[in-house]
């Protein structure tokens, strides 16, 4: 049978090249989306001051209904379809991880771009970020964006400037929410648990979420979660299935690092948090945060 896939890149400002930013796998995405993620791409670079302008990618697909074997071939089509625009390739255009796609789908993606440009023997690898360290890929990658979480939230509490977690200055003790137990989700849970002393109480998923008032065990519900594709009946919490309140529990600290809009008109007043920390694009409306920082809550 022949399928056809509907897929974006969308580059926001080449003011400075390459332009950077991920691809995502999603079966709800459309081109507003790949649009508003690439202009957001092009702010957070120039906020911390990394020289790259911003780009977005997306393929309309839910990679969990294909083989490893399927998603290969459909990538290096999506690479063969971005290589023909010129939406990929080193100094130019450099995509990286997202939602539903990994190291995996990169060293695909880079196998498949040099293929197509045999010439470019060298610089070839650096057309995407996020690849496997066998294909040139830079050891700490993989758990980075959660690792900057905590350091977020450290630089936060650490700075006299500011009014602290209900007067602390660090996490020892605090109860912290994640939403989404991805890669960002889980590597901050990881984080904060063990280096910082913080209790997870809750993480949420799309399937309803787990509970335990005296911390969850992060690296046990990870193996768990990709033992059975759930973290719904772990052991080591109650679980909750079909409930999406997860995120509306009193907390010290909620991160909701699955994706945007997470936040939003309907739920913005069930929200109890001390601080609000966006490990996702997006995931506070622009509606919902007023409505937050007007009742005090730092975002």
């Amino acid at each position: 049978r022949m399928y056809s896939f509907i897929g974006w890149r969308s580059v926001h400002s080449e003011h400075c090249e390459p332009v950077k930013g991920g691809i995502r796998y999603v079966p709800n995405a459309d081109a507003d989306e790949v649009e508003a993620l690439a202009a957001l791409m092009t702010l957070k670079c120039s906020l911390v001051d990394v020289p790259f302008g911003g780009s977005k990618g997306a393929l309309k697909i839910d990679p969990r209904e294909w083989t490893a074997q399927e998603l290969e071939r459909i990538t290096r089509r999506f690479t063969q379809e971005l290589n023909k625009r010129g939406l990929i390739g080193p100094g130019l255009n450099v995509p990286a991880p997202d939602v539903g796609t990994g190291e995996r789908e990169m060293a695909w993606m880079v196998d498949e771009f040099r293929r197509a440009n045999p010439t470019d023997v060298v610089n070839a690898r650096a057309c995407v970020t996020g690849k496997p360290l066998s294909k040139g890929g830079i050891a700490g990658r993989t758990e980075a964006t959660g690792r900057g979480v905590q350091f977020a939230i450290q630089s936060y509490l650490r700075d006299t400037r500011t009014a602290g977690l209900k007067g602390m200055r660090d996490l020892t003790d605090a109860s912290v929410i994640v939403q989404g137990f991805g890669n960002v989700g889980y590597h901050a849970a990881k984080f904060l648990s063990e280096d910082d002393g913080a209790r997870v109480t809750f993480v949420a998923e799309r399937d309803g979420y787990v509970a335990n008032p005296d911390g969850l065990r992060i690296e046990a519900l990870k193996q768990h979660q990709l033992r059975t594709g759930s973290i719904l009946g772990f052991e080591g919490g109650k679980s909750h299935p079909g409930d999406m309140t997860g995120i509306e529990k009193p907390c010290d600290v909620l991160i909701p690092a699955a994706m945007e809009n997470a936040i939003n008109l309907e739920n913005v007043e069930c929200i109890n948090a001390h601080l609000v920390v966006e490990a996702a694009n997006g995931p506070v409306t622009f509606e919902a945060d007023k409505i937050l920082r007007s009742r005090g809550v730092i975002i």
